[in-house]
């Protein structure tokens, strides 16, 4: 979820629930006549104060979706492990007693070599315009770090694999501290009292990370809330949607229509269904950001590919 300028809403076409149309038809008409559309003022949700949510590694479209739900997200490669049910591989039970399951996913996406896509970097591009509030996402890959965004504007809510901490006498640690372990299929211990060391992703029955709490701060200075690829399923997440004042638009890029855009929609809401990844493209141009952001995805996936090379050699 991301916030920015309200401003930048004059290029969309209001949701109706009387039959909505696509965000992006007759722009022409929505804006008129040799209008340009001004650069906004903050992704998974938008504001001058700028908001955003997503979820689940690689997600689709890297919209806001849902990790934690069956059928989407992780869920959907689980079968492979011999779980009892799909959820246990994230509960502290289950991981206590036997953690294999958990590693060998992890490892999974740590070798998967996942890569930011166009929308991490629209989302960067926003901070990069001073228009980043903050971004809220579910997501614990950590793409978003990767992608540029500094950690100071993020709020994982689900944790990510950043960190580490030891089970048993909550020894904190750098999350690279236990790759070496995973990549090899050893099970990670504390150097100090042997426990299991945990990334610090969050678990069933864990609570979120304190810097949740910034929302009670956050949302209520948004001009604009953008919501990106999310099935709005997993509270207390899913409730930020209602977060900004009712003067406030909501963008939804999605696939499809969920939450209170389906069950209690607003006057200002806006939603542009289908694939997310090119709803964003097509915001991108409409705010005449298409060259900014291929020269930034260029840059940065330049960058990541002698990283990579460099780890190579030196493993």
């Amino acid at each position: 979820m991301a916030w920015w300028g309200r401003s930048a809403l004059s290029a969309f076409r209001p949701w109706r629930p009387a039959g909505w149309r696509s965000l992006f038809t007759e722009v022409g008409d929505v804006l008129g006549e040799g209008r340009q559309v001004p650069s906004p003022g903050r992704t998974d949700m938008v504001a001058t104060r700028l908001w955003g949510v997503r979820t689940a590694p690689c997600a689709v479209g890297l919209a806001v979706l849902n990790s934690r739900s069956p059928g989407s997200g992780l869920y959907s490669n689980l079968q492979q492990y011999g779980l009892p049910y799909p959820e246990a591989i994230f509960e502290l039970a289950f991981f206590s007693h036997n953690p294999k399951p958990f590693f060998a996913l992890a490892k999974e996406l740590y070798l998967r070599s996942c890569r930011p896509n166009v929308i991490h970097y629209f989302l960067r591009l926003l901070h990069d315009k001073g228009l980043l509030l903050r971004l809220y996402t579910q997501n614990i890959d950590g793409l978003e770090r990767v992608s540029g965004i500094p950690a100071s504007k993020l709020v994982e809510a689900h944790g990510s694999f950043a960190s580490a901490t030891c089970t048993v006498c909550q020894r904190p640690s750098p999350g690279k501290d236990i790759w070496a372990d995973v990549t090899e299929d050893r099970i990670p211990r504390c150097p100090v009292c042997t426990g299991i060391v945990k990334p610090d992703v969050v678990f069933f029955g864990e609570a979120l990370p304190q810097r949740f709490l910034l929302h009670v701060l956050d949302f209520p200075m948004a001009d604009l809330l953008l919501i990106l690829g999310t099935s709005l399923e997993v509270e207390p997440f899913a409730s930020l949607s209602e977060a900004v004042q009712r003067s406030v638009p909501r963008l939804l890029i999605n696939r499809d229509l969920v939450g209170p855009f389906a069950w209690r929609p607003r006057s200002r809401d806006v939603v542009q269904l289908g694939d997310v990844v090119h709803g964003v493209e097509r915001l991108a141009e409409l705010l005449g950001w298409t060259q900014e952001l291929q020269d930034l995805i260029q840059q940065e996936t330049e960058k990541i590919s002698w990283l990579l090379f460099f780890l190579a050699v030196h493993s």
